[in-house]
């Protein structure tokens, strides 16, 4: 008779998370090889990529993802969760495939964008042309200016429905040289089409089902073990369509509460008791907003601490693997301020000394401050027990 596995713990998650994310100990690896350990990038803020990889690769050079960002080997689009992530250029047509269906739906379907008075079949119909036009970089502008001369209507181009539209379209941001972190934002962002070797099929069923697996697999490669509706959450997608995904080799363990859990076969699970360090980690990074179940690095009792009503997600201070506080840039520019949610041992403030001291000069090399449009947030208020600055 065979004994009944032993559930995974959330402990045991936890630091499966971590080591797959490389927050256990900084790797040494290139770029690309570090971008399709962890799958993908959460994006939307330029800087956040950079301070992500600080991280997780040992002795990272901003350089090198400069350099590998302009050869678009990784990529920036919008991608899971309707929102925009940096991938390995090899990833980047089945993720985009896997979550056709729900940026295709909330983009296309939107009232604001049929209030341009253009319809999802007028999309279609100008989707060939717009990719065709973008295989020239344009900015935005130049971008919206052809959309404007090609339908007539002019509220095609309202800033909300033309945004709908390029997110849609498999367009990349184009990198700009000499910015701080690669990108710049607003309207004089440029894009470019998906390279014709990298176009997704969007409306190809079976092109977007064989996303969808390969979604799957890559999802439990970097975040596993996870449920179906963490990985549903991953990518904003139905959990039938991840159910219809699940390969017949993913290992079925037990989880926490009688949850049933999935993992890639040979997938790394260390110990509940190895010892993660601290980390000070960037705005929206995608340990945080990988799982439904956020438990598994963000204590439930911080969560509203840490994501703010409007969606931001703040920089965090991971402590034993967990977020502990939140840190930022010194108003003063004296230095890098971190601040707890609890106390905390001397120890693990001098640990969190060294990384605030070696991130203060990663972001000095650029922009120190990269995040200080956030700092109301900390205006506003947050329950600090204690806040240390780090010169």
């Amino acid at each position: 008779m065979t004994a009944t596995p032993t559930a995974i713990t959330e402990r045991a998650l936890n630091r499966s998370t971590l080591a797959r994310q490389l927050l256990l100990r900084r790797q040494p690896l290139g770029v690309e090889d570090a971008v399709r350990r962890v799958v993908a990038l959460q994006a939307q803020q330029p800087a956040s990529p950079y301070v992500a990889l600080w991280n997780r690769v040992a002795g990272f050079r901003p350089a090198e993802l400069d350099e590998t960002l302009a050869a678009f080997r990784v990529v920036k689009s919008t991608l899971m969760r309707i929102t925009l992530h940096a991938v390995h250029v090899e990833d980047y047509a089945a993720f985009r495939a896997a979550v056709e269906p729900t940026v295709r739906g909330a983009r296309l379907r939107d009232p604001r964008f049929k209030a341009s008075g253009l319809t999802e079949s007028d999309a279609d119909a100008l989707l060939p042309e717009l990719v065709r036009r973008a295989e020239a970089a344009g900015d935005a502008r130049e971008l919206g200016e052809w959309l404007r001369e090609r339908t007539g209507i002019e509220g095609a181009v309202s800033p909300t429905a033309w945004r709908m539209l390029r997110q849609y379209a498999p367009l990349w941001h184009v990198p700009v040289a000499g910015v701080p972190w690669s990108y710049v934002s607003g309207a004089g962002q440029r894009y470019v089409a998906a390279g014709a070797a990298h176009h997704p099929g969007l409306r190809d069923p079976e092109a977007v089902a064989e996303g969808m697996r390969v979604l799957v697999r890559r999802y439990l490669e970097g975040f596993g073990p996870a449920t179906v509706a963490d990985m549903a959450q991953f990518g904003l997608v139905q959990k039938g369509r991840v159910r219809a995904a699940l390969g017949d080799d993913l290992e079925e363990l037990p989880g926490p509460g009688g949850s049933v859990l999935y993992d890639v076969p040979g997938g790394v699970r260390p110990s509940e008791e190895v010892a993660a360090p601290p980390r000070l980690l960037p705005m929206w990074d995608s340990v945080l907003l990988a799982y439904a179940d956020r438990d598994r690095v963000l204590p439930p009792e911080y969560r509203k601490l840490v994501t703010r009503v409007n969606g931001d997600v703040l920089p965090t201070v991971l402590v034993d693997g967990y977020v502990a506080g939140v840190w930022r840039t010194a108003p003063d520019g004296s230095g890098l301020e971190v601040s707890a949610f609890r106390p905390l041992p001397g120890p693990v403030w001098e640990a969190l000394e060294e990384e605030a001291r070696g991130l203060r000069a990663f972001l000095a090399e650029r922009d120190e401050g990269a995040y200080r449009r956030y700092d109301h947030w900390w205006v506003k208020g947050l329950p600090v027990v204690e806040a240390k600055v780090f010169g």
